[in-house]
C-alpha cells in the first residue's frame, strides 16, 4: 500500500461538475480597478485589501472544488492562492492529496513536506509525524529505500516527544507489518496488524481501522486461511463502499482488496469489487491515481468472461493513461493484458510486441509468452522458459499463476514427471485456498488433473476431472476454459471408442471458439477433428500413432527417444499404452496389428 491520509476529518461529497478554472477567477478579480480616490496610499491600502479578499475567495473556491472531488479544480485553485500567500498547513494537505490524486507524485511529495514543516512551526508534533508517515511510504513504494526510512525515523521521533499514546503509533507498525509479510513473517505480521487495529479502535481513527483489518485479511490469506481472510476484507470493503474513509485510503484499499481476491482466484469477489472501484473511478472523472489500475482489473475480467474486444481496449487505455504519469505497474501490467488476449487472438505478431512492452516496464511475460511459444511449436523454447522462472519462484501466489500453464508445456514437452508434480502442487494450493464453490482454483486442477491423466492413458479417469472443470467454468462463466477443457473432454471420449460424444464436445467447443475468434483454438480442433472422424486410429492418439510406426520399423525404446527428443521413459509409458490399447502382448503383436489395420 502506498499512499497519502489527508490528516482531515472532512470527508467528500459525490462530484459535480464546476465552472470557470480557478486561475481565470483569480485574474478576472486581480483587473479589476481599485475603487475610491487615486492617491498612491489610497491605492496600495485597497489594491491589498483586493489581494486579500481575492485569495480567500480562491480558497474558498478551492474547498468547495475538493469536497465535490473535483480534483483539478482544487489543485489549481490551491496552487493560484499559495502564489500570493503561502498555505497553511491544512490546505498544504489538501494540495498534496490533490496533486497525488491527479498523479503528480513529485508535487505531492512536495506539499507533503511543506505540510509536514508547517505542523513542526505550529508545534503540532503529531500531524506533522502523519505527513513524514505518509512521505516515507510513498518513498518506499518507489524502492527509495533509506530516505524511506529515514522519514519514518523522523515521524518516530515527534511521536516520542509527544510523550502519549496516539493513532499515528498504529500508523508506525504499518511499514513494519510489510516488512514482516516481505520476510514471510506471517505470525510476526499478524501481531502488528492487530496491534495497529487496536490503536486505530481506541483512537476512533477510521482510516488505520480500515487499513489495520485490511491488513489483518491480507495477512491471514498469506497463511492459507483464505476464507478467513476474505470474511475480514469483505468487512473492510463496507466502510470503503460506503465512502467513510479518506479518499486516498479508499483507493488504495480498493486495489489491495482485489489484489487480494485475485491471488486466491476468489473471482466472484474480483467482479464485484472491481465493479465497485470502477464507479468510484467514473465519480470523480479527473482521478489518476487509481483509474489505471481500475482499468487493467477490468481487462483481466472481461477476457475471462469473453468480452476480448472490450478488455483489450480497457488495457490500452490503461496503458495510454497510466504512461503520461508514470505508473509502471499499470502500464506494464497493461502490456500484458494486451499480449495474453493478442495470443489467444492468434495474432502472435501483436502479442511479441506487447509482451516485450510488459518487459520493459518490470512484468514478467511469463506465462503467456511460453503458452505462445508453444502455440507456435516451439515448444523447447517454453519448457526451457517456464522451467527456469519455475525454478527462481518461490512465492507460492507466483507459482499458482505459472503451475497451470507448466504442466500444458511439461505434458508438450513429455516430461510427464514434472508435469505431474506440477499438478499435485497446484491441487495442494488448492485445497489450502478453499474458499468456496465453485472454485476457480478447484477448476484450474482439476483441469490439470485431467490433462495429466489423459497423457498417462487413463482416460475414464481423466474424464472425471475435466467433467469438473468444465462445469465449474461454465457455472462461472468463463467460456475459453470451459470450451478447452471440453476439447479435451472430447479426446478422452474418443480413447474411450465413444466418437460420437467426441464429436458433440469438439462441436460445443468449436462454437465457443468461433464466437470469441480464439484461431489458435480453432485449428488445433480442426486437426483433432480429422483424427475424431476416422476410426483407423483404434484409439491411439497421434503421439502414440507415432511411436507405433517406429516400432514397426524395428527401432529400440533407446532409439526412438532420442529421435523425439524425450526421455526414455516417456517412450516406455507410450509403448505400454499402445500395447494396451489395442489390446497385444508384445512389440511383434502390436507390429502386426498395425500392419493389418492400416495404421502404418
Amino acid at each position: 500500500m502506498a499512499g497519502l491520509n489527508s490528516g482531515t476529518s472532512e470527508r467528500c461529497a459525490p462530484a459535480q461538475g464546476y465552472s470557470e478554472p480557478c486561475v481565470i477567477l483569480y485574474r478576472t478579480a486581480m483587473s479589476r480597478k481599485p475603487r475610491g480616490t487615486t492617491r498612491m496610499s489610497e491605492t496600495h491600502m485597497d489594491h491589498s485589501k483586493v489581494l486579500a479578499t481575492d485569495v480567500n475567495d480562491v480558497l474558498r473556491r478551492a474547498h468547495e472544488c475538493y469536497e465535490r472531488r473535483a480534483w483539478k479544480a482544487a489543485h489549481d485553485a490551491f496552487r493560484c492562492a499559495d502564489r500570493q500567500q503561502a498555505l497553511n498547513a491544512n490546505d498544504l494537505e489538501r494540495l498534496a492529496l490533490s496533486a497525488y490524486l491527479l498523479g503528480r507524485d513529485d508535487e505531492y511529495l512536495d506539499a507533503l513536506d511543506r505540510a509536514h514543516r508547517a505542523f513542526i512551526e505550529n508545534d503540532d508534533c503529531l500531524r506533522a509525524s502523519h505527513c513524514a508517515f505518509w512521505y516515507g511510504l510513498r518513498l518506499l513504494f518507489r524502492g527509495e529505500m533509506g530516505p524511506a526510512n529515514g522519514w519514518f525515523a523522523r515521524a518516530q521521533r515527534l511521536i516520542d516527544r509527544q510523550g502519549a499514546e496516539c493513532a499515528e503509533q498504529g500508523y508506525m507498525l504499518v511499514p513494519l507489518i510489510m516488512q514482516h509479510v516481505d520476510a514471510g513473517e506471517w505470525q510476526s505480521a499478524f501481531s502488528a496488524a492487530e496491534r495497529a487495529a487496536e490503536f486505530g479502535e481506541r483512537f476512533e481513527d477510521i482510516d488505520l481501522i480500515a487499513i489495520a483489518r485490511h491488513l489483518l485479511g491480507r495477512v491471514l490469506i498469506g497463511q492459507g486461511h483464505a476464507a478467513r481472510g476474505l470474511m475480514l476484507l469483505d468487512e473492510v470493503m463496507i466502510s470503503v463502499t460506503s465512502e467513510e474513509l479518506s479518499p486516498l485510503v479508499t483507493g488504495l484499499i480498493y486495489c489491495s482488496v482485489i489484489e487480494g481476491c485475485q491471488e486466491v482466484y476468489a473471482f466472484g469477489r474480483s467482479c464485484e469489487w472491481t465493479s465497485a472501484l470502477t464507479r468510484w473511478c467514473e465519480g470523480q472523472p479527473e482521478l489518476v491515481a487509481f483509474r489505471g489500475v481500475c482499468l487493467v482489473h477490468r481487462a483481466e475480467i472481461l477476457q475471462m468472461q469473453g468480452a476480448w474486444k472490450d478488455a483489450i481496449a480497457e488495457a490500452q487505455r490503461a496503458c495510454d493513461r497510466c504512461r503520461e504519469v508514470g505508473n509502471r505497474q499499470a502500464v506494464a501490467g497493461g502490456f500484458y493484458q494486451i499480449a495474453e488476449l493478442c495470443r489467444l487472438n492468434g495474432d502472435f505478431a501483436a502479442a511479441e510486441e506487447a509482451y516485450r512492452n510488459a518487459s520493459e516496464w518490470g512484468f514478467e511475460p511469463q506465462p503467456g509468452l511460453a503458452l505462445m511459444r508453444l502455440a507456435q511449436d516451439r515448444t523447447d523454447v517454453a519448457a526451457a522458459s517456464l522451467r527456469r522462472v519455475m525454478s527462481v519462484t518461490k512465492d507460492p501466489f507466483q507459482r499458482i499463476r505459472l503451475l497451470p500453464a507448466f504442466v500444458e508445456v511439461m505434458l508438450a514437452a513429455e516430461d510427464l514427471e514434472q508435469a505431474e508434480q506440477a499438478c499435485t502442487e497446484l491441487e495442494r494450493s488448492a485445497k489450502d485456498l478453499q474458499t468456496s464453490a465453485p472454485s476457480v482454483l478447484d477448476a484450474m486442477s482439476s483441469y490439470a488433473r485431467g490433462s495429466v491423466e489423459l497423457a498417462k492413458g487413463d482416460a475414464s479417469t481423466a474424464l472425471v476431472s475435466l467433467r469438473n472443470a468444465a462445469r465449474v467454468w461454465q457455472e462461472l462463466d468463463v467460456p475459453y476454459c470451459a470450451a478447452r477443457a471440453r476439447v479435451l473432454i472430447s479426446q478422452a471420449c474418443l480413447s474411450l471408442q465413444d466418437e460420437e460424444g467426441s464429436r458433440l464436445e469438439l462441436d460445443a467447443a468449436r462454437v465457443v471458439f468461433e464466437h470469441l475468434g480464439a484461431m489458435p483454438e480453432l485449428e488445433r480442433i480442426r486437426s483433432l477433428g480429422k483424427n475424431a472422424c476416422h476410426s483407423d486410429t483404434h484409439g491411439l492418439t497421434a503421439r502414440e500413432l507415432q511411436v507405433l510406426r517406429m516400432l514397426a520399423a524395428g527401432k529400440k525404446n533407446k532409439v526412438i527417444a532420442a529421435e523425439l527428443f524425450v526421455s526414455e521413459r516417456t517412450i516406455d509409458r507410450h509403448v505400454s499404452n499402445i500395447l494396451e490399447k489395442l489390446d497385444v502382448s508384445s512389440r511383434a503383436a502390436a507390429t502386426g496389428y498395425a500392419y493389418e489395420h492400416k495404421l502404418i
